[in-house]
C-alpha cells in the first residue's frame, strides 16, 4: 500500500500540474515557467517522497535504450500524423504554430534545456513514478492503474486548451504509461519522453511554423 505522503503527492501533484496549465493558458506565466518550474519541483518531490523505481523487469541501460527507441518512433509517428492533420484541421495548425512561437528568440540550447532537463523528467517522475505507483498499490491490478493514470494525465493536460499538448498527452501519455508498466519503472518513460521532446524541438513537425 502507498504511504500517506505518496497518496498526498499523487493527488496534489496533478492538481498543481493542472494549475500550472491554467496559469499558462490565461497568460499569467509563460510555458517555460509554468511547465518547467512546476514540473521540476514536482519531480524533486517525487524523488523525495518515493519510492521511484528505475526499472524492475529490465536492467536500467536496457530500459533507457528501449525508451529512446520508442521516443524516436513516437516522433516519426507524430511527424507523419501532423503532416496530414494540420491540413485537415486548421485549428491544430494554429495551435501548433502558437505553441512553437512561445520559444521566441531563445537559442536552440535554451529551448532544449527546460523541457529536457526539467519538464520531461519531472513529469515522468510524478506521473509514471508516484501517481502510477500509488494507483498500482491501491487498485485491483496494474492494468487498471495504468488506465486510470493515463486518463488522469490526459484530463490534466486538457486544461492547457492546446490541441497539440492534448494530443501529445493522449498518445504520448499512453506510450509512457505502457513503458513504465512494462519495464516496471520510470527509466524507459523518461528516456522516451526526453528523446521525443528533443526531436520535436530540433526537427519540428509540419504546422510548427506560421
Amino acid at each position: 500500500m502507498p504511504s500517506a505522503t505518496q497518496v498526498a503527492l499523487a493527488v496534489l501533484g496533478p492538481l498543481a500540474h493542472a494549475g500550472s496549465w491554467w496559469l499558462v493558458r490565461t497568460r499569467r506565466v509563460s510555458i517555460w515557467v509554468g511547465s518547467g518550474a512546476t514540473l521540476a519541483v514536482l519531480g524533486v518531490a517525487a524523488v523525495i517522497v518515493g519510492p521511484v523505481v528505475a526499472a524492475e523487469r529490465f536492467d536500467v541501460a536496457g530500459a533507457v535504450g528501449l525508451g529512446a527507441l520508442a521516443g524516436a518512433l513516437l516522433w516519426a509517428a507524430t511527424a507523419a500524423f501532423m503532416a496530414v492533420a494540420v491540413r485537415a484541421v486548421p485549428a491544430l495548425a494554429a495551435h501548433t504554430s502558437s505553441l512553437y512561437g512561445e520559444r521566441g528568440d531563445r537559442s536552440l540550447a535554451a529551448a532544449l534545456a527546460v523541457p529536457l532537463l526539467l519538464s520531461a523528467p519531472g513529469e515522468e517522475l510524478l506521473w509514471r513514478g508516484v501517481v502510477f505507483g500509488a494507483l498500482e498499490g491501491s487498485l485491483d491490478g496494474p492494468a487498471l492503474a495504468a488506465l486510470v493514470c493515463w486518463a488522469a494525465f490526459a484530463a490534466v493536460n486538457l486544461v492547457s486548451g492546446s490541441l497539440p499538448i492534448v494530443l501529445g498527452a493522449v498518445v504520448g501519455g499512453a506510450v509512457w504509461t505502457a513503458l513504465a508498466w512494462w519495464t516496471g519503472g520510470v527509466a524507459a518513460s523518461v528516456a522516451c519522453h526526453i528523446v521525443w521532446t528533443g526531436l520535436m524541438i530540433v526537427a519540428p513537425p509540419r504546422g510548427a511554423r506560421a
